[in-house]
């Protein structure tokens, strides 16, 4: 009866967390999503907790309380502008999840080992049973003991990748942490050797896996996760800040590979499908996101991009600056206006005021939009959310495809803290970090007015010559006290 209501459980929970993810996909749809994964992992985790060979309730449900006392603390403190380092904070638990449960696999697969060598070899499998019982083994160890050479041989594999990509997984998300939370230098930096260094320390895992595989001990499990604790730190220290929307996708994948390769050492089903959605929606999205940004899919997973290939192209001019008067002439004066958004609009915690702005503009009868590019942020999707969290109509916000050939018809363009996905440069430079990536056009447009907080080069240390165009006006200040100077201007 118990394994039936496990089992039972998990395949609707299954299905809740596909329905999730499908949901997820909408605007409209992600409220009613969340709520399917919420349904989901409280059964999930009931399921599993009451089910057999469960055991240690107690400490089950305290460790459960707390960690969701913890979970709703965090969730209640964190602003949306610390949404993508949170994120890479959760995936490096999850990795590190996978190294511990790893481990413990592998101290109980060498505990019955040793028991097993004891036991007498005159007993009948009936009496195999009984003495493993007299024991004390239960749950995970009792599986253990019930599998044949062929399978402890598998289950010696998955534990090892298990562990590897949990390894990967723990320090690649706390260096993406780091490099995303401003603790951390945010350009690509490598060690002498470069992929050389991350080559070597995989073929010496390779060889630790042949060894583990033979018997050879602890050790080798031990010198891999050293090997994967240094992959990780080196492949995201070699990624720069350019590149980071990418990396927490990435890191999002490796998570989901690392709960699955786990699930199949524990013999859960639920963990394996859960695992393997994870993985390969954060692959998928992680190669679209190469894609917008005319990047190598396995040149990202292998590190070592963000970094220049040549001088940079000279820029000439200055940056003009205009006061919110002139701001607030121009939008009376247009009949179509494109409203631009990034990372600067979240730490400005502005787009309750753009939103009021864009109400004004179309009460006026002007054509408001938004332009939204894939890797806008430091999270995919990251302004998508802030608009809708803003009562922003969904079918004004336009992805990059959908709008880029609009600019040149478009009065006037508001860029409101974006530096890279504006940045003409990735067309003009070839030496650029961002060469070749596509970019929003803006600079075609009649107008351009850049809000931002000074003439720094922002988060990736990119210099855009977008801000010293002609048709090009930067206007300095705080994003939501500069949006607000312009609400009752605009008539």
């Amino acid at each position: 009866m118990e394994y039936g209501f496990t089992t039972a459980a998990y395949v609707v929970a299954a299905v809740l967390f596909i329905q999730s993810l499908g949901g997820l996909s909408g605007q409209e749809s992600a409220k009613r999503a969340v709520w399917y994964g919420i349904v989901g992992m409280a059964l999930a985790v009931i399921a599993t907790v009451a089910g057999p060979g469960a055991g240690n309730w107690v400490v089950s449900l305290a460790m459960i309380v707390v960690g969701g006392g913890i979970g709703w603390v965090v969730a209640q403190r964190v602003q949306m502008t610390e949404m993508p380092q949170l994120v890479a904070a959760m995936h490096s638990l999850v990795g590190l999840a996978a190294v511990f449960i790893g481990y413990n696999a592998h101290i109980e697969m060498v505990r019955v080992a040793a028991l097993m060598a004891d036991a007498p070899t005159t007993l009948s499998a009936a009496g195999v049973a009984s003495w493993l019982d007299e024991q004390g083994l239960g749950g995970f160890a009792l599986k253990i003991a019930h599998k044949t050479a062929a399978e402890i041989a598998v289950l010696k594999i998955e534990v090892f990748l298990g562990v590897f990509i949990g390894a990967v997984t723990f320090t690649g998300s706390v260096i993406a942490y780091g490099k995303l939370a401003g603790k951390v230098d945010g350009k690509a930096k490598k060690l002498p050797g470069g992929h050389m260094l991350n080559a070597g320390a995989a073929l010496i895992s390779v060889i630790l896996l042949v060894l583990y595989f033979q018997g050879a001990g602890t050790w080798t499990l031990l010198l891999m996760t050293l090997m994967a604790f240094f992959i990780g730190y080196h492949l995201i220290m070699g990624i720069g800040g350019a590149d980071m929307p990418v990396v927490v996708s990435m890191l999002n994948s490796y998570s989901g590979w690392a709960a699955a390769a786990i699930g199949f050492s524990l013999s859960n089903d639920l963990l394996i499908v859960v695992g393997a959605l994870v993985g390969s929606s954060g692959a998928i999205l992680s190669y679209i996101m190469c894609k917008a940004m005319n990047r190598s899919f396995i040149s990202v997973i292998l590190g070592g991009f963000g970094g220049t290939t040549g001088p940079a192209m000279e820029i000439e001019g200055e940056q003009i600056a205009i006061d919110s008067d002139g701001v607030a002439a121009a939008l009376n004066d247009a009949d179509s206006v494109i409203i631009v958004p990034g990372y600067g609009m979240a730490v400005a915690q502005a787009q309750q005021s753009v939103s009021e702005l864009t109400r004004k503009l179309r009460a006026k009868g002007k054509s408001v939009r938004f332009a939204i590019h894939p890797v806008a942020g430091r999270l995919p999707g990251h302004m998508n959310v802030l608009l809708a969290e803003a009562k922003v109509p969904y079918d004004i916000v336009l992805e990059m495809d959908e709008i880029n050939e609009d600019f040149p018809d478009t009065d006037v363009v508001i860029v409101i803290g974006s530096n890279d996905i504006v940045n003409p440069a990735a067309q003009e430079d070839p030496n650029s970090p961002i060469a070749g990536m596509p970019v929003l056009e803006v600079w075609k447009a009649k107008q351009v007015f850049v809000s931002k907080r000074g003439q720094g080069t922002g988060y990736s240390g990119i210099e855009n010559p977008l801000f010293y165009k002609e048709n090009t006006r930067m206007f300095y200040g705080d994003a939501k006290k500069s949006i607000d100077t312009l609400l009752p201007m605009v008539e």
